[in-house]
């Protein structure tokens, strides 16, 4: 059930008593890992945000330091999807179901004794969701530490392998998250499916974008035939290898700081 967490870092094997127990609870960094189901085009499976934000937390658990405490929660496979929905398959949540779980789940959290919870969202849909939960969360219970945290927004190397196109149009499904599914998940990848598709027809000379600090609202299906907004038929396991050995370093980082955080104070 763990896998590809460490087992001594997984919540539910532990007992009632062992998180009675627990010793300095209020530091201990509890972190639970949000997904989607959802398409990724012809080549990829419907988990990719799971399984990649499952594949780079156990890493970064495995290389954490055994003295920083820290346990992944279950995953949670559901998200706001419904940008995918025209896609058979897709699964979703709206944001209101998703606010009240994560709301819930967290307040079970709270009520254990911990203190500080990160949300680790890997799907691009949801995080303005998350950080409406994570203020709420705070403003009831002060002393309640949340963070909203987007797993690819950690320092990593995943650009130097990446055209200026990709990085700029490649949001799903693209060479990225295909490069990854190859190294944690090969057997699950399709590569004589994959496909290079680029939004058409995008406001060229303007401020507004896909993405960004000034952007429209879409569905996919406005964007791509296939499902897929990026090039991943350039995709290859060993750039996979590096990047997820690259974000998961940058996650251990995050890790080390939140354990180290302390809420910062107003001025007397």
């Amino acid at each position: 059930m763990h896998s590809p967490l460490p087992p001594h870092r997984y919540f539910p094997y532990l007992t009632w008593q062992d998180v009675d127990a627990m010793p300095d609870k209020e530091n201990v960094v509890m972190i639970q890992p949000i997904g989607a189901i959802e398409q990724h085009g012809p080549h990829l499976p419907l988990v990719v945000d799971s399984a990649i934000g499952l594949g780079v937390l156990g890493q970064a658990l495995h290389k954490l330091e055994p003295e920083v405490p820290a346990y992944a929660l279950p995953p949670l496979y559901y998200g706001k999807s419904n940008e995918h929905w025209h896609f058979p398959g897709t699964i979703t949540l709206s944001a209101q179901t998703l606010l009240a779980v994560l709301m819930e789940v967290a307040e079970s959290v709270y009520r254990a004794g911990f203190r500080k919870l990160v949300w680790m969202n890997s799907h691009g849909g949801q995080p303005q969701v998350l950080e409406i939960a994570a203020r709420d969360l705070h403003q009831k219970y002060e002393d309640f530490l949340v963070f909203p945290l987007f797993t690819w927004r950690v320092p990593h190397n995943a650009g130097q392998f990446l055209t200026d196109q990709e990085k700029e149009l490649g949001i799903h499904a693209g060479d990225a998250e295909t490069s990854v599914m190859l190294s944690i998940l090969p057997d699950q990848v399709r590569m004589e499916k994959a496909v290079k598709e680029y939004p058409h027809g995008l406001p060229k000379d303007s401020l507004l974008s896909m993405e960004g600090k000034l952007p429209f609202a879409w569905t996919t299906r406005d964007l791509s035939r296939s499902g897929v907004l990026g090039d991943a038929t350039v995709a290859t396991k060993e750039k996979g290898e590096q990047i997820l050995d690259s974000v998961s370093d940058g996650w251990v980082q995050v890790i080390r700081d939140i354990y180290r955080f302390q809420q910062p104070k107003a001025w007397k």
